[in-house]
């Protein structure tokens, strides 16, 4: 490792100083990272960790929050501590954390490091650990309890723990038996092996009545050698696969031995995992399962009682958990056996998500692939039209006329690429709603359900349903028992020719034709929108462009409008023009704030406002995060107003656009160019005049800058430059 994963410099033991909200303490810390060279830029690490927040609290019980990421910004990983005498909630159970550790992983991290932040996670789980923590009386003595730094010279404690420096080999992670005081090396309950340890894999670890390699269980646990075992194996994952992963293990490992069960835990973390001998599981009587992530190759534990849940579960209420393995052992209620060909997304259905849920990140699948489709086929057409004129959709094909010194030629050759690019749009969609579903399996039919919405004019609403019910088909295929001879041959002939059959049968004769009917219904509307209509349908858009600045609600507009471009129409072009309009808002609006009002904004928001105005101009709506995830409640709602006055406007003025993406650089394409210019300035005057009134009425309510942009820029100055 090239360097301490934790300095005193990285620590914050007054982080009230310069925080009040989760948002506000990650930037205080990770500001910390930057200066010492560990995080590249502040912006997008944070935005980073928003989006990991998003998917899941990472407040724990017992004061703990442990924000945590993995990102391309991160150069080595790195932890930074901050102790909060008021607390911060990062929305636990029980309340605000005082105890907060932001963990920053590379997006290339090795297995070493991040067994290293595993080991940690595993010791937040400890009430000796952190009650030492909260009595650290500066910077240095928390990095030495964290470290498990011996306060002596301590060699042996170091050991040989390949090769990791002896400034953090030592037992975060050790029996804690021989260690009465605080500052002991062995703070820690029994984990995964010292801090500096490096393994290459995570192995499966044992607790209970019988040892393993990883410990012998406590003494109570084998005071009873001939009471019989109850053997639970485990499966811990989470989303980053850093922290909650690791202290889902240690949770249950801990009521297993005050339970006297023995738990064989299977850490699917980011450090890779070992998977449990087939001997494990079958000597099991009941399984856990504690994931926010499909569990990797679930069919093995088919036909065991099985307790099914999230990872916090694990984490807060891991006794439960176990006396409900062994109810059911007990009932002797077991899951069904594996069905043939099931697959890793199938399998991701059992996580316990809601049926709504399921959907919106099926059909995100196939947003997420369709959207470069869009992008490069749109902008090439739009190219073709901006050099050959409005005529070029009339060219010859370029294979049979091409003339090498002609502009013309050159348009149609864009033009004609970027048609067919863009015809790939819907079966695109459809196939990759079905991979969402289904996996791999999902794909042919998919996109033959797709390519027959495109040949009955079905369109972009007939992608969908194409995508849902290719997936439906497969999914109900695999659930059929398949004779054993014939399960080699499943995947590559039986799938994908009954499917496909079945989904071409339903788009040509069954669901087709009244989706047909009824996208003609939607062209026809949108070609007929004037007035009060249009605008009320402007601001929807421009509210939902604007709601999560690049999230399920702005991709949901966005595919809204890139689906009436297959088959464009003036109320087509329209739409288009408004949801361009209205993504560009945010960052616009927040780069002009930070030019007018930059004493409202940390010096790190006034440099990320100067790119903010390149982004917003290229209609990346994105580029607005870093100022929402620090100030929600202010930006969103200033993004969105000046989002539906834009949409509002642009619909109002009869804007069109051809083009699906290109902001300011494809004004030449749009009908009505200088009113569309006026509608983004009124839009983004509107935002800008919102936010800063927001923020300077919390500027006044607050005098003292706690956790607002004086407090931030101070905390900004006070942190060392490393050398």
């Amino acid at each position: 490792m090239s360097s301490e994963m934790i300095t005193a410099d990285l620590v914050d033991l007054e982080l009230d100083r310069s925080a009040d909200s989760k948002e506000a303490a990650a930037r205080a810390l990770a500001t910390r990272m930057v200066t010492l060279g560990r995080v590249t830029d502040l912006d997008g690490f944070l935005a980073d960790v928003a989006a990991r927040e998003a998917q899941m609290p990472t407040g724990l019980d017992g004061g703990i929050g442990i924000p945590h990421c993995r990102s391309t910004h991160v150069t080595e990983p790195t932890l930074a501590f901050g102790r909060s005498t008021t607390g911060i909630d990062f929305g636990a159970p029980d309340g605000p954390a005082d105890l907060i550790f932001l963990i920053a992983a590379p997006a290339g991290a090795d297995d070493a490091h991040l067994t290293i932040l595993s080991s940690l996670a595993r010791q937040l789980m400890n009430t000796e650990f952190t009650d030492a923590l909260r009595a650290a009386p500066d910077a240095e003595a928390a990095v030495t309890l964290i470290r498990g730094d011996e306060p002596t010279s301590a060699p042996a404690a170091a050991g040989d723990a390949g090769g990791a420096s002896t400034a953090t080999a030592t037992a975060v992670g050790s029996e804690a038996d021989d260690a009465p005081t605080a500052t002991a090396t062995a703070v820690g309950s029994s984990s995964a092996g010292a801090i500096g340890a490096s393994p290459a894999r995570a192995e499966p670890r044992a607790w209970g009545r019988v040892g393993t390699a990883h410990g012998s269980g406590s003494p109570e646990s084998n005071a009873d050698e001939t009471a019989p075992t109850f053997r639970i194996v485990a499966v811990t994952s989470c989303p980053t696969g850093i922290a909650h992963t690791y202290m889902a293990a240690e949770s249950l490992e801990n009521a297993a031995r005050a339970e006297g069960i023995e738990l064989t835990v299977e850490t699917q973390g980011s450090a890779g995992f070992t998977p449990l001998t087939a001997e494990a599981i079958a000597a099991a009587d009941a399984v856990v399962f504690a994931h926010d992530v499909p569990v990797r190759d679930k069919p093995r534990f088919a036909g065991k009682p099985t307790v099914d849940v999230g990872v916090k579960a694990a984490i807060n209420r891991p006794a439960e958990l176990l006396a409900e393995a062994r109810e059911k052992a007990a009932r002797g209620e077991i899951t069904a056996p594996a069905p043939a060909g099931s697959t890793p997304v199938d399998n991701a259905g059992d996580t316990g998500d809601s049926y709504g849920t399921k959907l919106r990140k099926w059909l995100m699948s196939g947003v997420s692939y369709m959207v470069p489709f869009v992008a490069a086929g749109g902008l090439l057409i739009a190219l073709g039209f901006a050099i050959g004129g409005w005529k070029i959709d009339k060219a010859p094909s370029v294979a049979d006329h091409f003339i090498w010194t002609d502009h013309t030629s050159w348009a149609a050759l864009l033009f004609q690429i970027g048609g067919l690019a863009f015809a790939f749009l819907v079966p695109v969609l459809a196939g990759y709603i079905a991979y969402g579903m289904a996996d791999r399996p999902g794909l042919v039919p998919g996109f033959v359900g797709g390519s027959v919405a495109v040949t009955i004019d079905a369109g972009f609403l007939g992608g969908l349903a194409a995508g849902l019910l290719a997936g439906a088909v497969v999914l109900g295929i695999q659930r059929v028992r398949i004779p054993p001879v014939l399960r080699g041959i499943m995947p590559v002939v039986v799938i994908p020719l009954i499917s496909a059959a079945v989904v071409g049968f339903l788009m040509f004769l069954v669901v087709g034709k009244p989706i047909a009917s009824l996208q003609s219904a939607l062209t026809d509307w949108l070609e007929g929108l004037s007035g009060a209509n249009a605008i009320i349908l402007g601001v929807i858009l421009g509210l939902m462009m604007c709601f999560d600045l690049g999230g399920p609600l702005n991709k949901v507009a966005y595919a809204f409008a890139i689906g009436g471009l297959t088959h464009p129409t003036d109320g087509s072009l329209k739409v288009m023009a408004a949801v361009m309009a209205a993504g560009m808002v945010p960052p616009l609006a927040m780069a002009l704030a930070t030019t007018v009002r930059g004493r409202l904004f940390t010096r790190t928001e006034r440099e990320n406002g100067k790119a903010a105005w390149f982004l917003g101009a290229s209609f990346i709506t994105e580029g607005a995060i870093p100022f929402a995830a620090a100030d929600p409640l202010r930006v969103i709602p200033a993004s969105m107003a000046g989002g539906a006055v834009t949409g509002a406007l642009s619909m109002a003025f009869g804007c069109t656009l051809r083009a699906p993406h290109g902001g300011v650089f494809v004004v030449p394409l749009i009908g009505q160019p200088l009113l569309y210019l006026v509608a983004v300035a009124a839009g983004v005057c509107v935002s800008t005049v919102v936010v800063v009134l927001l923020k300077g009425a919390r500027r006044t309510a607050d005098p003292a800058g706690d956790g607002g942009a004086g407090a931030a820029a101070a905390d900004e100055t006070r942190v060392p430059v490393a050398a």
